[in-house]
């Protein structure tokens, strides 16, 4: 274990700074003058990039996960994160800056403690905050007078009030006086070359004024725009709003693929034509279904919080059920165009092209590549996969895939399948020689749109 990053915290100080408005100003200059540490828990996809926008920044920042692996990872310097070079996790070690542990008796070297942990869905789609709670808990029994806890992990309105404060005033501080709360939803872009924090705002949310304050005066020291709303809950449903938005839009192109593919019309082309109206509609892309950590669970929290309120959420609920259900629509379509070369899906090795949710990412959050992988490999197809971004199959909490690993894409190994699947468009894929040597390629993302040579070969699902 490395060495403490040292915390003078609240000790020595007068009994006029142990005062609310005292508390307050003692950390905005800490804020200011850099000398506060800042702890983030939960060192994924979030977390380890906020680890370097609060080091780049100026702060000596502390990390926590409770997997000893990460934690060991960097330590040695390495990163697992492909956004977060090896380079940039040696630059935080060598600085003496950055330490991360997986003791979670060091939360109050913290000044700032910043909260990055999944919300997934339970087996029956409600919100499970599991993970929320524990790191709650976790806080409230080393939390000290001073610290400021922000939530950054997406999560249902009134979470911060209902679940997250009362747990941390079990402590006996109390909230706005003692130490301070808010919520600011990550807004992370993977795979976007150039830094979310430089181009999109943090919505902050607070129960009470000093709370805001501190929050806003901590992210506008990070480099980012900051735009203050009334309450946490207006931050949390905001969240849930903007990934509800897409997933209902992403629903219905996926909807309307299906009837236009029937139809024999080009949904790809349809979209096209409809971009050039300037006003009224936005583009949106059909897919094999949606993957991240947001757009595949916000709309079940939605229709979680619509049955508590006894109101109802029909249109996202449908717009969630739609997408789950997507990656059976393109198995069915692979086996219906192996039909078509008298060939059935039992029997037929698919090599599924991406298994990252987003193009030109090693992110592999929520994929619907697994899902296809899991329906193709029960339907007797002898399934393989090839990624650039991601060597070898994670493992998945939904998904107990056999260990793969990913396949270079060479003239023999195309020839060799029955059908390569296009999942996931990554740039990196040479589209051109895929279909030149592949007997058979099933396209779910357009990729193939500018290929010539062998359009026969292509089908859309």
């Amino acid at each position: 274990m490395s060495g403490m990053l040292h915390n003078d915290g609240h000790m020595g100080v007068t009994p006029e700074l142990l005062e609310p408005d005292g508390l307050a100003e003692y950390l905005a200059r800490k804020i200011r003058d850099k000398s506060a540490v800042v702890g983030i828990l939960g060192l994924g996809y979030v977390g380890l990039p906020l680890v370097d926008r609060s080091f780049s920044s100026g702060y000596r920042v502390l990390g926590f996960d409770v997997d000893r692996s990460k934690i060991e990872s960097l330590l040695y310097g390495k990163s697992y994160i492909k956004h977060v070079p090896d380079e940039r996790v040696q630059e935080w070690k060598s600085s003496g800056r950055f330490d991360a542990t997986d003791d979670m008796s060091r939360i109050k070297e913290a000044d700032i403690l910043i909260i990055c942990v999944p919300t997934p869905l339970t087996p029956s789609r409600d919100p499970d905050l599991q993970f929320v709670r524990t790191t709650v808990r976790s806080i409230a029994s080393e939390l000290r007078p001073g610290q400021m806890i922000l939530l950054e992990t997406t999560t249902y309105p009134s979470t911060l009030r209902e679940l997250v404060l009362p747990i941390l005033e079990v402590s006996g501080c109390v909230a706005g006086e003692e130490f301070f709360l808010a919520y600011s939803p990550e807004r992370d872009d993977p795979g976007n070359p150039e830094p979310s924090h430089s181009r999109v705002p943090k919505v902050v949310g607070s129960i009470d004024e000093r709370s805001a304050r501190l929050a806003e005066a901590f992210y506008k020291e990070t480099g980012v725009d900051v735009v203050k709303v009334s309450s946490p809950e207006v931050a949390e449903a905001c969240k849930i709003l903007e990934n509800t938005y897409r997933a209902v839009n992403i629903a219905l192109v996926n909807e309307l693929k299906i009837l236009f593919d029937r139809m024999g019309i080009d949904i790809w082309e349809v979209i096209e034509a409809a971009k050039t109206k300037p006003f009224g509609f936005q583009p949106f892309y059909p897919g094999p279904g949606v993957g991240g950590h947001t757009i595949p669970i916000d709309p079940f929290h939605l229709s979680w919080l619509g049955r508590k309120f006894g109101a109802s959420t029909k249109f996202v609920e449908l717009a969630g059920e739609l997408n789950v259900r997507m990656p059976e629509y393109v198995v069915s379509r692979v086996s219906d165009c192996l039909n078509e070369v008298e060939k059935p899906i039992k029997g037929s090795r698919v090599c599924v092209l991406g298994v990252a949710y987003k193009p030109n990412t090693g992110d592999p959050r929520e994929s619907p590549s697994f899902v296809l992988i899991d329906q193709l490999t029960s339907k007797g197809a002898h399934v393989s996969y090839s990624d650039p971004h991601i060597p070898t199959l994670p493992k998945m909490r939904k998904h107990q895939l056999t260990q793969l690993s990913s396949q270079e894409l060479t003239e023999e190994f195309l020839t060799a399948q029955d059908c390569v699947l296009i999942a996931t468009d990554h740039d990196a894929f040479d589209y051109n020689f895929i279909v030149e040597h592949a007997p058979l390629v099933i396209d779910t993302r357009n990729a193939t749109r500018e290929v010539e040579s062998g359009r026969d070969k292509i089908r859309r699902a």
